[in-house]
């Protein structure tokens, strides 16, 4: 497996950055500040190497920003509303750092520290861990969390998360990676075709973006993609759901029972001819089409843009712990917390 420096942290620690590569040529960067997945590399319908994951050049650039390329956040996903949250009685506050409420656990989630590297390593796979502390982002209990990546010979990237408490806690992690299937640096996304295995999703209240609790049918709005549509269609509808999230930033319930692994979205790149089929075993995805990333200055001399990228995060549905009508994300001390996310690619020509 290739290793190389990917720059010194504010703690002075330097980063490291990892390649996974299989017999296809496609290859994974990821680096140890974050676990954060740094690129994705596939063949595009030209049989050319494609970089689909939008990044930065250093961990330093990935510590100094709030954009949350490539995260893995960890302990919670999205938003809590009034960054607060009861756990067998007892009320947790946390950090207000999208308004009044908590946003992917805040700015001392695990997306912003060094993880270390554990078990066998490969050209394939690659584990990192890291112990989440008592109250170290306002969440009770000592949470050790290991991630592994995948790399399979077909083109699928795996990625296993799990968990262990000592106190009952929150536990609704996910991946934040922004993809372009026609490259990281290559403009709009509005012609990539989405097709989103989800028949509901849970509106919102207004832009701060925390769920109603309401479970609503897609068919007749903008947030049909169940047959598949280019994501750019309806995104300038006149929709009042759209109004709050500055385009889509919704949470879509993924067609399913139970934990099972199913897929849950497949998207087109129009130029490149790249498929992503991305797999879950969550209850919910979040739709997120980079409504804020303004002038952006990313890896490779890139300057990212508002819509340029999207990202479809597995995960509990927002305010879970909150809302009384959504599942909610609680570990328990002998219980052993599990996230699959899986992205397979390939090409075709329309």
């Amino acid at each position: 497996m290739k290793k190389e420096e990917f720059g010194r942290v504010s703690d002075n620690t330097v980063a490291t950055l990892y390649t996974l590569e299989n017999k296809n040529g496609m290859k994974v960067k990821v680096t140890d500040f974050g676990a954060t997945l740094v690129s994705i590399e596939v063949k595009d319908k030209n049989n050319v190497l494609t970089d689909v994951v939008l990044g930065y050049d250093s961990g330093a650039e990935y510590e100094n920003s709030n954009t949350f390329f490539g995260a893995n956040v960890c302990r919670n996903a999205n938003r809590i509303s009034d960054a607060k949250c009861e756990i067998e009685g007892v009320e947790y506050k946390l950090e207000a750092n999208d308004g009044k409420n908590n946003l992917h656990s805040g700015k001392n989630c695990t997306a912003h520290k060094m993880w270390k590297k554990c078990g066998e390593e490969n050209e394939n796979s690659i584990s990192f861990k890291i112990l989440s502390r008592d109250m170290e982002q306002g969440f009770p209990g000592n949470m050790e969390i290991i991630l592994t990546y995948t790399l399979l010979e077909d083109n699928t990237l795996k990625l296993s998360y799990k968990a262990k408490t000592d106190k009952t806690t929150v536990a609704n992690f996910t991946n934040h990676s922004y993809y372009n299937l026609n490259g990281h640096s290559s403009g709009s996304i509005y012609n990539h075709v989405l097709k989103l295995n989800g028949k509901y999703f849970t509106p919102v209240k207004s832009k701060e973006s925390i769920p109603t609790g309401e479970i609503r049918n897609v068919q007749g709005t903008p947030f049909d993609f169940t047959k598949g549509k280019n994501i750019g269609k309806d995104i300038h509808c006149q929709d009042e759901q759209l109004a709050f999230g500055s385009g889509y930033d919704h949470n879509f319930v993924i067609d399913k029972e139970g934990n099972e692994l199913v897929k849950a979205a497949t998207v087109y790149g129009d130029k490149s001819g790249i498929v992503m089929e991305l797999y879950a075993d969550t209850p919910g995805i979040q739709l997120y089409t980079a409504n804020f990333v303004e002038n952006e200055s990313g890896k490779n001399g890139a300057i990212y843009q508002k819509r340029e990228a999207f990202c479809l995060e597995p995960q509990y549905f927002p305010n879970h712990i909150n809302e009384r009508n959504f599942k909610s994300g609680i570990l328990l001390p002998d219980d052993e917390y599990h996230l699959n996310i899986q992205m397979k690619f390939y090409t075709r020509q329309k």
